[in-house]
């Protein structure tokens, strides 16, 4: 069995993803800033019956992302499904007559450059599988955006733009990009947005794999 790496692996929905593919028989690749995390995590995972390894990497970091991902390759096998949901920095969400160019730089390195690392890391893998899946996960403000929230508008637009770019140019390898767009927050024991009924979402989706964009619930909410 190949893995699927987890890029902005957390307690939340990166947890419960790492359970639901686990399941499955995916080993799981957890990567996020914080190592000591992931690796107890991993641990956790272990004693469930799920092989996991944490990884560190800032995604603002081309360099280290890229060489986490090199090192899930190299200990886990080459990446079947890779999945983009790091959680926005609250400073990316500002007015947006407020929002100089300066304040562009860390939304547009943590929601263009990032994926486009991750997925360049992945695509030989996946290719030489014969098969993949991409999963990118945002915000609503990647559909519509918001007046106050002018990082993450601006740099999920450009984040929607490359994953569907690439739905349409990969498509034809048995690589499969989507987009799950979450409106408002993750909630836990909601019937829609709770992180396991979102991992099951995103297994379908995987399984599935028709079309580029999915809603977890209605944008209004």
């Amino acid at each position: 069995m190949t893995s699927i790496a987890i890029i902005g692996a957390g307690p939340g929905l990166g947890a419960a993803v790492a359970r639901r593919f686990g399941r499955e028989g995916f080993d799981v690749a957890l990567i996020a800033r914080d190592h000591e995390r992931t690796k107890a995590f991993a641990a956790e995972l272990g004693r469930e019956g799920v092989t996991a390894r944490g990884f560190a990497a800032d995604v603002r970091d081309p360099k280290a992302l890229a060489a986490a991902l090199d090192a899930v390759n190299a200990t886990m096998g080459p990446v079947e499904v890779l999945q983009y949901s790091p959680v926005p920095q609250r400073d990316f969400m500002l007015p947006v007559l407020e929002t100089t160019h300066a304040d562009l730089t860390g939304p547009v390195e943590f929601s263009v450059y990032g994926p486009v690392v991750a997925v360049q890391q992945v695509l030989p893998g996946m290719r030489a599988l014969g098969r993949g899946t991409v999963l990118f996960v945002n915000g609503g403000t990647a559909v519509v955006p918001h007046p106050d929230r002018a990082g993450t508008s601006i740099a999920f637009a450009a984040e929607s733009a490359y994953g569907h770019l690439l739905h349409d140019a990969l498509g034809g390898e048995g690589i499969h990009v989507a987009q799950l767009i979450v409106p408002g927050a993750i909630i836990a024991g909601h019937h829609r947005k709770d992180p396991a009924v979102l991992a099951d979402t995103l297994w379908g989706i995987h399984q599935e794999r028709h079309g580029f964009r999915h809603y977890a619930d209605d944008l209004d909410s």
